[in-house]
């Protein structure tokens, strides 16, 4: 009988990640945070935090440890939005991902871009930039949860 490595299976897998769409609130406006991509795909745009699934940890954990690592961002809890799956999502292969979401008071937070985002910037909700990947579809999933409109 043959034996398969760990990970060797016979059909193909997906990777899995996790996005966090932060909205920042303050008395004069809705924002939403972004990060600019510091590395390939999409390098040079903006997006929403996130990154892959460790092995070990569950979804919402990713979302929230990879929003500390690219924006120096600590939250306690993020909502589970959606499941965002079209295959043609990223050019480096098949991913699927977790959007999470969380509201913060933008007064009382500071944001410093990490890891392999070169900034970390605030965004009204009227007007966002042009968006890395398919996140321009998903924040419209987003605001209308969050009852905004853009």
């Amino acid at each position: 009988m043959e034996t398969k490595g760990k990970y060797s299976y016979d059909y193909p897998r997906p990777a899995v990640s996790c996005d966090c769409v932060v909205i920042g609130k303050d008395s004069h406006e809705v924002s939403v945070l972004f990060i600019k991509r510091g590395n390939e795909p999409y390098k040079d745009f903006w997006a929403f935090p996130g990154g892959f699934l460790e092995l070990d940890e569950k979804l919402e954990d990713c979302a929230k440890r990879v929003l500390k690592e690219e924006t120096g961002l600590d939250v306690e809890s993020v909502k589970f939005i959606c499941m965002a799956d079209n295959p043609e999502r990223d050019p480096r292969g098949r991913v699927i991902t977790g959007i999470y979401t969380t509201e913060v008071d933008k007064t009382k937070v500071q944001i410093k871009a990490n890891d392999d985002a070169c900034e970390a910037c605030w965004f009204p909700i009227s007007n966002l930039p042009e968006l890395a990947f398919d996140h321009s579809d998903i924040i419209k999933s987003v605001l209308k949860f969050w009852n905004l409109n853009l």
